[in-house]
This record gives C-alpha cells, sequence and structure tokens, in this order.
C-alpha cells in the first residue's frame, strides 16, 4: 500500500472548488500486472460501456434544460482527445439526437456497439444540486430503454486494449466482459452507492474480474464499512482477484505498486463551477485516455493519468452537461496540465 496524498499547495479553497477533488480523486488498483510498464501495445482501442441519456440539471447557478449525458457520453468525448478509437457500448431511444450521435462519430467514437430502440424513450434523468455542490437530490429517474438493455460486444470491438465499464449495473459490466474473447490488457470499474444497496453480490464478483476501481470518497466508505480511507482501500483490495500468498505479504509489508491504493485531491480553483454531473465520468475518461495514448499502464503513470483526468474533469464542470468538453482543444489541455502541475509543484527545505 501506498499512503494517501493530500496535494493542496497550502491553499484554501471552498467547498464547491473541493466539489471536483472529492468526486473524482479514489482509484484502486487491483492486478498484479499493474507492477510494471507494459509498452508498444499492438492496440490502442478502447471500449466505453455506459448510459447514453437525457440529463435535466437545476444548480445554484443555473437551469440546464433537457440535455444530453450519460457514462458512456461523458466519457467516450474525453477519452476521444487521446486516443482513437472510442468502441461505444450503450443503448439509446428514438428520441435521442442523431446530430449528437454524428458529433461524437466525427470526434472519432464507433457507435456500432449502440442499440437503438427506435420506438421506446431514452434513459432520463433529473436532479437538482444544493450551494455546497456536493450533494443533490434526483427528482426523476426513467430507465426506459435501460431497464431492460443486454448490451452486444460488435465483431470490430474484439481485441480492444482498454476496457472502461461505466456506471451501470454489475450484471450488464459482467456481460461485457465474459463476451470479449481476449481480456484487455487492462479493465476500470465505475459504480456507485445504487448498485451497493441494491446489487451487492453481484458487485463483488465483478470486482474479482477487473484491474482498476474509480469510486468517490464516500462510495469507498460505504462498500468497505470503513470511515478512514486508508483502511477502506485495504478492505477494498480483498475483494479484488486473488494473489499468490507471497505477492499479498509483499504488497501489505512492503508497500509495493502490486496492489496499490492511491488518493489524490487535486482542487483547482475556477471561476465557474456550473455543474458537477459527468465530472467523475470525465475523470475516467481522461485517466484511460493518457494511459492508452501513453501504452503505459505502470503505476508511475498512473499517477500521471490521475492528474490528466482531474484537468479533464475540471473542463466539465464548467458549463452544464458535455457542453464544454465539445469546446476544448488540445491547446486547452495542455494550458489546464500546466496549471495543475503549477498548483503541486513546490520546493521544500527538509530539516
Amino acid at each position: 500500500m501506498v499512503p494517501v496524498s493530500i496535494l493542496d499547495n497550502g491553499k484554501m479553497y471552498t467547498s464547491i472548488e473541493r466539489t471536483l477533488a472529492e468526486k473524482v480523486t479514489f482509484y484502486i488498483t487491483f492486478a498484479p500486472v499493474l507492477s510494471k510498464s507494459i509498452n508498444y501495445l499492438a492496440n490502442m482501442s478502447v471500449i466505453v460501456v455506459g448510459t447514453m441519456a437525457f440529463d435535466e440539471i437545476e444548480t445554484p447557478f443555473g437551469k440546464s434544460g433537457k440535455i444530453i449525458g450519460g457514462s458512456a457520453t461523458f466519457i467516450a468525448w474525453t477519452a476521444a482527445n487521446f486516443v482513437q478509437p472510442i468502441n461505444q457500448i450503450s443503448v439509446v431511444g428514438g428520441d435521442f439526437p442523431q446530430a449528437d450521435m454524428n458529433a461524437l462519430a466525427a470526434k472519432g467514437v464507433a457507435l456500432e456497439g449502440v442499440q437503438i430502440k427506435k420506438d421506446r424513450p431514452s434513459f432520463y434523468w433529473a436532479g437538482k444540486y444544493h450551494m455546497d455542490m456536493n450533494t443533490r437530490d434526483t427528482l426523476v429517474t426513467e430507465l426506459n430503454v435501460l431497464g431492460d438493455f443486454q448490451p452486444e460486444v460488435p465483431e470490430s470491438y474484439q481485441g480492444s486494449e482498454f476496457l472502461v465499464l461505466g456506471n451501470l449495473s454489475p450484471q450488464v459490466q459482467i456481460s461485457v466482459i465474459n463476451q470479449l474473447r481476449e481480456r484487455p490488457k487492462l479493465i476500470v470499474l465505475d459504480t456507485m452507492n445504487f448498485w451497493m444497496e441494491t446489487a451487492m453480490d453481484d458487485l463483488k464478483k465483478v470486482l474479482t474480474m477487473v484491474d482498476v476501481l474509480l469510486v468517490n470518497d464516500g462510495e469507498a466508505r460505504q462498500l468497505s464499512g470503513e470511515y478512514s480511507l486508508v483502511k477502506a482501500a485495504r478492505k477494498i483490495l480483498t475483494m479484488g482477484p486473488p494473489l499468490p500468498d507471497h505477492q499479498r505479504k509483499e504488497s501489505t509489508v512492503h508497500c509495493c505498486s502490486m496492489r496499490t491504493t492511491c488518493s489524490l485531491h487535486l482542487p483547482l480553483p475556477l471561476e465557474d463551477v456550473f455543474d458537477p454531473t459527468g465530472a467523475g465520468d470525465t475523470f475516467a475518461g481522461g485517466f484511460i485516455g493518457h494511459l492508452a495514448k501513453t501504452k503505459d499502464i505502470s503505476f508511475e503513470n498512473m499517477k500521471t493519468a490521475i492528474i490528466v483526468g482531474s484537468a479533464m474533469a475540471s473542463f466539465c464542470v464548467e458549463k452544464f452537461g458535455t457542453g464544454r468538453l465539445r469546446e476544448i482543444t488540445q491547446e486547452d489541455i495542455s494550458a489546464r496540465l500546466e496549471q495543475f502541475v503549477e498548483l503541486v509543484n513546490f520546493d521544500i527545505d527538509l530539516v
């Protein structure tokens, strides 16, 4: 295990400025393959599984109206800045705008795995955020086409090197893994408290099949039953794939990166914070995008991927939905990353 690191450069932040860090900062790696770098991957394609949906959001700073959202949407818009193709697996209704499908395709997102149920409506969620932007009330949830979604992995997606399982039922996530003839080099899983409350057995099963778990602080505490994040991480690690006894001992005693926990708080003061919806998914997109682009899944590179993911998530909150993600350029990304480096980089004389 490695210790939790809090990087705030000695600054004080308001609750709104801390919102981003608190929502997307906790990740846990399970697999022993992550202890070493794997370079020059033959195929850099990424499969993204998740929702494509309608959101309607109210925050203290405005109302969005009915806009496009969903975990797979945010992940794809983000990851496509780093690597292509992004092989999307999702389901939409006949009401999902073709213009948004076209925009994703133009960004480098393959949509062969997106099912279209023309006679049914898309998944819809409405919510209202409180002033601290850390708490929200769900006003409406309509599963619609998502209620009986059975994902199908197209033949063209087989052999993809990376798999991101966005927030969906564990049964759906397991189904996708089982359909892949060749295991990806890296499988990243996102989940939430709802599945911990309603499908814990299936969630524990899928945890044994993945390499990286993305959860926020509250979800880590709920999953583990521990308040301390260090204790929570240690407990969650026991839920992952089994390791030989000697590797387990090394991981626990020598704090090696074979089974690693890392929680980094990287708050970036922003002038405008409109909507935190999708920030965690955007983090996941930046995280996997960087790993795929660099062709390196070592623990050291994962720490860099955390910074990239956090930088991308900081764009997400600046406008409602995917609005800001659709605008950013490579120059914007580079400038934001430089801001992060300046924020956390300092010299210190050890006494």
